[in-house]
């Protein structure tokens, strides 16, 4: 005779499910009442002692025996007790009084757990099979791999577990499980790439951690997952992100026509006001207006192919003022300096320089130009060369 295990008194009959407590009503009222009590109390032990929960189930078998719901549930607690045989006696009983599949998944992990995996693959072949839902459906396709396994067919486990369910873009309740077992079923047959892969697909399938996917992966990557230890990712050194460097414009007080004339980048789509340093690389000339950076008085760059220009913008702008002076002072002299001379350039030898860099045409005097428009200084500077031109015939003759 089971003796009855002690009742808190908070546990009421109404707090067993209604459909259970519906396969109750053949019983007399007194212990229909203390049937459900026991269940309700074997359903809060259960997960964290089931030894305990199973004193409580088999009391209510004692109770009720007849009754189909209470031998189903005398298995499922005898089962995670550890019980196999009171296990798979209570589930055998369950199906002949209430008909229907049953727990074939458990029947079958139970009779794996007692060394018979040819009779779970049997199981899953069995006519019931076609009226299992698809949360049993692939519990039993998972007990079908293992005993497969447990009979060393490792391909064919894997095999078997490539069904359409097999998708990591998939969260079913069941899903977990599914990745789970395929990821331990490729890493029996040496595919430990694929399995921490699948493991890693189970760990974001299970928000609940009802596996251990995410130790897998650390035993198997000497990694841990991110979000298993910390709420976020921690950085090494060699893994922290390295900020780009952004070259700061430096304030300047030149002008959008200095900076354009300067050849920068982009001239046209900076701000007037600023200007934009610029690496130079050899053979390249980097303009800018003066020895405190003033854009102001700055002259046109001049491109210059076979040298470069060493004198500041000041120094060249004075000296191409002399050169204007001495060219209307000496006109015809091949005395003065060159314009090559006057700019800094050094002159190659092997390629001498082309008129056309050497004499960039800003920088030639404008007093010569034909012009309707021409003012009184344009008129004194042409009787100038007239009067000059009259002493040279005077001093040929």
């Amino acid at each position: 005779m089971v003796p009855e295990p002690e009742l808190p008194d908070s546990i009421k009959p109404a707090d067993l499910d209604p459909d259970v407590r519906a396969d109750l009503r053949g019983l007399q009222k007194e212990t229909a009442e203390k049937v459900a009590r026991h269940l309700v109390a074997a359903g809060l032990l259960v997960d964290e002692e089931p030894e305990r929960a199973l004193l409580h189930v088999r009391y209510a078998r004692r109770r009720a025996s007849r009754i189909g719901v209470v031998r189903e549930a005398a298995g499922i607690v005898a089962y995670h007790a550890g019980e196999w045989n009171e296990a798979l006696g209570e589930f055998r009983a369950a199906r002949r009084m209430g008909g229907g599949p049953g727990h074939v998944p458990v029947m079958a992990d139970i009779e794996r757990a007692l060394g018979r995996p040819e009779r779970a693959l049997e199981l899953t072949r069995g006519p019931e099979v076609r009226d299992l839902g698809e949360d049993e459906r692939i519990e039993l396709l998972i007990v079908a791999a293992g005993a497969r396994r447990d009979m060393g067919e490792l391909d064919a486990a894997v095999v078997g577990l490539q069904v359409p369910e097999l998708d990591p873009k998939r969260r079913q309740p069941w899903s977990a499980r599914l990745f789970y077992a395929y990821a331990d079923n490729l890493l029996a047959v040496g595919r430990r790439a694929e399995a921490v892969q699948w493991f890693v697909h189970a760990h974001d399938a299970d928000p609940e951690e009802q596996t251990d996917a995410a130790e897998r992966v650390a035993e198997l990557t000497g990694d841990e997952l991110p979000g298993t230890g910390d709420d976020g990712l921690t950085f090494g050194v060699e893994d922290a992100p390295v900020a780009e460097t952004v070259r700061e414009p430096i304030e300047d007080g030149g002008t959008a026509e200095a900076d354009s004339e300067a050849g920068s980048p982009g001239a046209s789509d900076v701000d007037a006001s600023v200007v934009y340093p610029m690496d130079t690389a050899d053979g390249e000339a980097s303009v800018v207006g003066g020895p405190d950076g003033d854009t102001s008085d700055s002259t046109p760059a001049v491109d210059v192919e076979d040298g470069v220009v060493d004198d500041t913008a000041e120094s060249v702008a004075d000296d191409l003022a002399d050169t204007a002076t001495r060219s209307g002072e000496d006109a015809g002299s091949d005395d003065g300096p060159s314009t090559t001379e006057v700019l800094g350039v050094a002159p190659v030898q092997a390629q001498p320089a082309q008129p056309e860099a050497a004499q960039p045409e800003a920088a030639q005097p404008e007093v010569g130009r034909a012009d309707d428009g021409r003012d009184g200084t344009d008129q004194d500077l042409a009787d100038e060369d007239d009067s000059a031109r009259t002493d040279a015939d005077g001093g040929g003759r």
